[in-house]
């Protein structure tokens, strides 16, 4: 291994699949320019979120925490600013750390909570302001203020930094063309009518019949995959090459390919809905549905799901194979901005010490189990993501690896490549070696998942705990009775739910035991111990 600290660009997608990249499979979808950083290095076949949402596991990214431990369990609960980060020790140990792109470790829609804690009794007399939490975690005041559209749509100009360790950021919020944060500033800049080409009104006409498909009239030049591509580009032109001797870190972040669908130009039509694999939901008949996504079935049926939001719902096999195909194009936007970056990359004569890396937050359902989206069902297609570690100091070339992995492990990986120690409370473990060819760090990934609408008993949020080993995938949600067990050598699509099974008892039981034992070393090991007693 080189003895240099090697730099760092790491690239992460939002809800995106595993299986949606031309290294991981997909038999249509091209992306050269990412298969050429799994070229160059290894990808992970069973990596998996730390929660299959946005702000949890990125703030899991960030940490090598898990969401009950940094505290941000769901969408809408910004990373506290006191939460230590592996940039921040990145920054401390001399790097040049850099964002482009997507944060949301903070709240970025403007909009209210839809969750709020139950008032308490009329005859009790409430707690004083001071006293209404448990603890008080002070997440308010303009520090947790970075993200938030108003802000910026009234002329904020810039991030504060440091910002969780980031010494320059260019912000991204938002997705599809409705982004703002820098991006913003720099659309605005660039054309007289950027506003009025980002309204329905202007909206292109096309054929879809998929819900949030958006055939935007912005230019593929002035779309935000490529505001990120260009200032990319600009900071590895310019302030990469400042300063040869001091390693940098870069997170190069795009907001796609999350819904809405809106591939710009070329890309709508780069993939046809009739190319892509069929989802295997509506090719057999014979699986079970479970009951959540019988719900959103029968939602769908009688008018009543909600098409516009965030949350999963309902599709048929057209409108699946249609955001399929909208996806696929919005990826190829993504890798052909990748492909420029990696030029500037070796332009800069700094690729042969640089340390490539590629993820993504979460996935997508995309039509598996007739339903889009995410949500408390933690089939494969939203907790298996891709990762990709590509180190030109090592000799692991195009190695496909089937270990377990984590957001989790993230930040130790990297930070044992820097050659750095990580923070006490760390709860990820280095794949360094893993990813070398020694031996597997991991039985298992726990996955957390908290969301703020559909409580599962009054006044809680619907929570749902996961375990995913090689072999299996448990999950459990509170206040909901029995489960899901799900053999995922024998049945990898996840159709037949083995909870109930009698075959299975011995099975569920030991991954039940080892449920128990995963949660109970996830607990906190901070504050740590001040005394002897």
């Amino acid at each position: 291994m080189a003895s240099r600290q090697p730099n760092f660009i790491l690239f992460i997608t939002d809800q995106h699949r595993a299986d949606h990249l031309g290294c991981y499979g997909h038999p249509v979808l091209r992306t050269p320019n990412i298969d050429r950083i799994a070229a160059r290095g290894v990808a992970m076949d069973r990596f998996y979120v730390a929660s299959p949402v946005c702000m949890p596991n990125r703030a899991s990214l960030m940490t090598g925490r898990l969401p009950s431990a940094h505290g941000v369990r769901s969408n809408g609960i910004p990373l506290s600013r006191q939460s230590v980060t592996f940039v921040d020790l990145l920054a401390a140990a001399g790097y040049r750390t850099a964002l482009i792109g997507k944060s949301h470790l903070q709240n970025f829609t403007g909009s209210a909570p839809r969750f709020r804690k139950p008032e308490p009794p009329p005859a009790l007399r409430r707690p004083p302001a001071g006293l209404s939490r448990a603890l008080d975690h002070g997440l308010e005041g303009t520090q947790y203020e970075e993200e938030n559209p108003n802000a910026w749509a009234s002329g904020k100009r810039a991030v504060n930094v440091p910002f969780y360790g980031f010494q320059h950021v260019e912000l991204v919020t938002g997705h599809g063309d409705q982004c703002g944060g820098d991006y913003l500033h720099w659309l605005r800049a660039r054309h007289p009518e950027a506003e009025r080409l980002r309204t329905p009104a202007a909206a292109l006409a096309h054929g879809y019949a998929c819900p949030q498909a958006v055939r935007t009239a912005l230019p593929e030049a002035l779309y935000p995959t490529n505001y990120i591509r260009d200032r990319t580009v600009e900071y590895l032109r310019n302030s990469a090459l400042r300063d040869k001797e001091a390693p940098f870190f870069l997170m190069v972040s795009f907001p796609d390919p999350h819904h809405p669908f809106t591939p710009p130009g070329r890309y709508w039509d780069m993939y046809e809905p009739g190319d892509m694999p069929r989802p295997a939901a509506f090719a057999r008949a014979d699986w079970r549905a479970s009951a959540y996504v019988e719900r959103l079935t029968e939602a769908r049926a009688n008018g009543t799901a909600n098409v516009s939001s965030q949350s999963a719902f309902a599709v048929s096999e057209r409108e699946a194979l249609e955001a399929r195909a909208l996806t696929c194009g919005m990826i190829g936007c993504i890798d052909e901005a990748i492909g420029e970056v990696l030029s500037a990359l070796e332009a800069s004569g700094r690729r042969e010490d640089t340390v490539l890396v590629f993820m993504s937050d979460h996935g997508d359902y995309l039509g598996d189990h007739r339903i889009l989206l995410k949500g408390p069902a933690m089939y494969q297609a939203i907790v298996r993501t891709p990762f990709i570690w590509a180190d030109p100091s090592s000799s692991a070339h195009g190695r496909h690896c089937g270990a377990l992995g984590s957001t989790l492990d993230v930040p130790a990986t990297i930070l044992e490549r820097a050659r750095l120690a990580p923070y006490s409370g760390m709860q990820g473990v280095s794949l360094l070696g893993t990813l070398e060819g020694g031996k597997d760090v991991r039985d298992g990934v726990l996955v957390q998942y908290d969301h703020q609408v559909g409580p599962s008993r009054p006044g809680r949020m619907l929570r749902t705990h996961a375990l995913v080993t090689r072999a299996w995938r448990l999950s459990m949600a509170e206040g909901i009775p029995g489960g899901e067990l799900y053999n995922l050598q024998e049945d990898p699509e996840e159709f037949f739910n083995l909870w109930d099974e009698r075959k299975a008892l011995e099975d569920k039981c030991g991954l039940l035991a080892q449920l128990a034992r995963t949660e109970m070393e996830s607990v906190d090991e901070l504050p740590l111990p001040s005394a002897g007693a």
